[in-house]
C-alpha cells in the first residue's frame, strides 16, 4: 500500500514539473512593458506622415536644405509660408513645398537627400535717405559693377529720352569749348585741379575739396543716373544736356537729385565726398557722344 501511494506522488511531481515547464516557456514570448524611471509607461511613438506638397521640419533642417530637397527657392518656401525670417522654424512645423497643396499636373514634389547647410542671409539696405521729402536712389538692384565702357553704358536710359533746353548757342570740335545748354560749361567744384585727364588713366578731372562742398550742375540738362552701381565711382551723378554731351558728378558724400529731375545749369545736385575713393574730391568728365573728353578744353579759364 504504501508503495503504491509513494508512486503515485513521484508520478504527480513529475507531471506538475512539466506543466511548470510549459507555462515558464510561454511567459518568455510575452514582452514585459516598458517603463523609465518612474515606473510610468511611455506612451506609443507617433510617426508624423508627410502630406502631399508638404514638409515636416526635422532636427537639423534648414529653409536653405529643405528648398534643395524640392527644388524650390528660399524665396518661394518663404512666401508660400509667411515667413517673417527664414532663421526661425523650429522642428515639427509644416511648410508647403509647392505653389499649392496639389501641384499643378499632379506632380508630386520629390525630397532630394541632401546635407543640411545652414542659410545665409544678407543683411538688405533700404534706399538712400530723404532730402527735402525726395528719396534718393543710392545703387541699383543688380549691386556694383566694374568699371567698364559696357557697364558705363548701361547707366544710360534706354531709348534716350529728348531733353528740353534751350538749342546750343555754339559748337565747335573737341579742341574747343561746346555750348551745354544755354551757354558755356561752369567748374562743378572751386577746389584746384588734382589730376588732369588721361585718355589711358584719367578719364576727367579730379578736383580738390573738402567734404560738404557744393558740386554743381556744369550745364542744364536732365538726370539720367544717380546711385552708386558703378564701381570705383562711389556716388555718382550723370546728366544729360543735349544728344551729344553728357557730365558726370563722382565720389560724392550725398546726392541730391534723382534719375529724371531737370536741373539748371550751376544748380546744387551733390556734396562733395569720398566715396570709392583715398580722399575728399570731385571727379568730373564731360562725354561726347559716350567718349570722354578732355574738361579743360570745355570749362572757362579760371
Amino acid at each position: 500500500m504504501n508503495d503504491s501511494v509513494l508512486k503515485y506522488k513521484k508520478i504527480s511531481l513529475v507531471g506538475l514539473l512539466l506543466v511548470l515547464g510549459v507555462l515558464s516557456g510561454c511567459a518568455s514570448r510575452v514582452s514585459a512593458p516598458v517603463r523609465d524611471g518612474n515606473g510610468v509607461t511611455p506612451p506609443p511613438a507617433v510617426t508624423q506622415v508627410e502630406r502631399q506638397g508638404i514638409h515636416v521640419v526635422k532636427q537639423g533642417e534648414t529653409l536653405l536644405g529643405i528648398s534643395r530637397q524640392y527644388g524650390q527657392s528660399v524665396r518661394d518656401l518663404v512666401a508660400w509660408n509667411s515667413l517673417a525670417n527664414p532663421n526661425q522654424i523650429h522642428v515639427g512645423q509644416e511648410l508647403r513645398v509647392s505653389p499649392s497643396m496639389e501641384p499643378a499636373g499632379g506632380a508630386v514634389a520629390t525630397a532630394i537627400p541632401v546635407s543640411p547647410e545652414p542659410v545665409i542671409v544678407s543683411p538688405v539696405t533700404s534706399p538712400g535717405g530723404d532730402v527735402g521729402g525726395m528719396a534718393i536712389k543710392q545703387a541699383p538692384l543688380g549691386g556694383k559693377q566694374p568699371y567698364s565702357e559696357e557697364a558705363w553704358s548701361k547707366t544710360q536710359p534706354k531709348p534716350a529720352a529728348p531733353v528740353e533746353a534751350p538749342a546750343p548757342t555754339q559748337s565747335a570740335t573737341d579742341g574747343g569749348k561746346d555750348a551745354a545748354g544755354d551757354g558755356d560749361w561752369l567748374w562743378p567744384a572751386k577746389g584746384k585741379v588734382l589730376a588732369g585727364f588721361s585718355e589711358a588713366t584719367n578719364k576727367g578731372l579730379d578736383i580738390a575739396g573738402n567734404p560738404g562742398d557744393p558740386v554743381i550742375a556744369s550745364g542744364a540738362g536732365k538726370v539720367v543716373y544717380s546711385g552708386s552701381g558703378l564701381r570705383g565711382y562711389g556716388k555718382l551723378v550723370i546728366i544729360k544736356h543735349d544728344a551729344n554731351y553728357l557730365t558726370a558728378y563722382a565720389h560724392n558724400q550725398q546726392l541730391l537729385v534723382k534719375e529724371g529731375d531737370s536741373v539748371t545749369k550751376g544748380q546744387k545736385i551733390a556734396e562733395l565726398g569720398s566715396t570709392d575713393t583715398d580722399r575728399p574730391k570731385l571727379h568730373f568728365e564731360i562725354r561726347k557722344q559716350g567718349r570722354p573728353v578732355d574738361p579743360m578744353k570745355y570749362l572757362p579759364p579760371r
